[in-house]
């Protein structure tokens, strides 16, 4: 059922896993998609693989840690679609694991300037099309680490709970002018991050971490994609600046 026939949705870090799946998603339910990934070549591939099946699509390069990529990216979407009426900011990327007095500078100022910053600027580009429109509705990708604490993950784990900071301020914003902002926070999921964590031989912390989830398994990047569409769509009228975790019941 194409309940969001007409509208214009934008996902960042769409050329796999959960953006990749979102942007798919919301592809089926009628939305023109944006599909944003410094990857250009993957970008590229998914959104003429969407193209190919009959929906409209637009491949955009875009690293989020540059605010005039941001800019542009959000500009492009306007002048292909018309407009912009869901943003998924997920693009982010895992910290090299080191304890907090081994951290490198380098390493946090890469991640925090996708994961933190990439989101900011996200939304503030987001934000100004969806004021002059009245409308909208943005769901930043937090995760689990965002809400709780893990050894040698620190750097990753500030910048999520920093995400979840801006949305909740954001939302105070802009929840009286048409424009609902929420968040996500995704538990253990089968994506590229969750591979090359066991490319670099972290299988056994992984396999440590799916044995306290009640579920009993990964995650699949479709289970987020229907909740970002949730958090979207009218269904959720009333959610405002909420982080919806998604964990499998690990978190309790």
């Amino acid at each position: 059922m194409k309940t969001m026939e007409g509208k214009v949705a934008l996902v960042t870090g769409a050329a796999s896993g959960l953006g990749l799946a979102t942007a798919k998603t919301f592809a089926e339910a009628g939305a023109a998609v944006a599909l944003a990934d410094w990857d250009e070549k993957a970008v590229n591939v998914a959104a003429t693989q969407l193209a190919a099946a009959g929906y409209k699509t637009l491949a955009i390069k875009c690293d989020v840690s540059d605010e005039k990529q941001v800019q542009d990216m959000v500009g492009k979407t306007v002048l292909a679609f018309g407009g912009l009426d869901y943003a998924f900011n997920n693009a982010g990327v895992q910290n090299k694991l080191a304890e907090a007095a081994d951290q490198t500078r380098e390493d946090f100022d890469r991640v925090n300037g996708i994961n933190y910053r990439g989101v900011w600027s996200c939304m503030k580009y987001e934000l100004q099309q969806m004021r002059k429109q009245g409308s909208g509705a943005i769901v930043n990708c937090a995760s689990i680490g965002g809400i709780r604490a893990g050894a040698q993950r620190g750097v990753y784990h500030g910048a999520k709970h920093g995400v979840i900071g801006l949305t909740i301020s954001a939302a105070v914003e802009y929840a009286g002018r048409g424009i609902r902002i929420n968040s996500i926070s995704p538990g253990l999921f089968q994506t590229a991050m969750s591979d090359q964590m066991i490319a670099a031989g972290q299988k056994e912390a992984l396999d440590a971490m799916l044995a306290m989830v009640p579920i009993g398994r990964l995650g699949r990047a479709e289970e987020i994609a229907s909740t970002v569409l949730f958090l979207c769509s009218d269904a959720a009228s009333m959610v405002v600046g909420h982080n919806l975790v998604v964990d499998g019941g690990f978190t309790i």
